[in-house]
């Protein structure tokens, strides 16, 4: 087993549910069980997939909760796309915030290659 604490990519993509909360808050209260429901389920299910991921004893169960926490994250960016086309949020925060998961998005496809090796 892995100790999931120990992970980069579980450390950068906790931060991240912290950024996904408070910019959540900014969205309108009609969307309270839609787009803010959905954006904190996904940013939650990133970590919860990569610790879980840790606990499974074969490589290939592991890989395959990081494909399941990358999938989060693409349901994520999707999300924060919409929010800016709807202009619940501004740009230049989603720009960023957009920017962020794309980079975990990277370290964790590259996670994903190095034990698929």
């Amino acid at each position: 087993m892995r100790n999931f604490r120990e992970l980069e990519v579980w450390k950068d993509a906790r931060k991240l549910v912290k950024e996904i909360y408070v910019l959540t808050e900014q969205l309108p209260e009609t969307e309270k069980f839609g787009l803010t429901s959905q954006m904190q389920r996904c940013v939650v299910s990133i970590t919860a997939n990569i610790a879980e991921g840790c606990a499974k004893y074969s490589q290939k169960e592991f890989v395959r909760f990081l494909q399941i926490g990358l999938g989060s994250s693409y349901e994520l960016e999707t999300h924060l796309i919409i929010c800016a086309d709807l202009q619940f949020i501004r740009n230049t925060s989603s720009t960023q915030t957009i920017e962020k998961v794309q980079l975990l998005q990277r370290r964790l496809a590259s996670l994903i290659k190095y034990y698929n090796k």
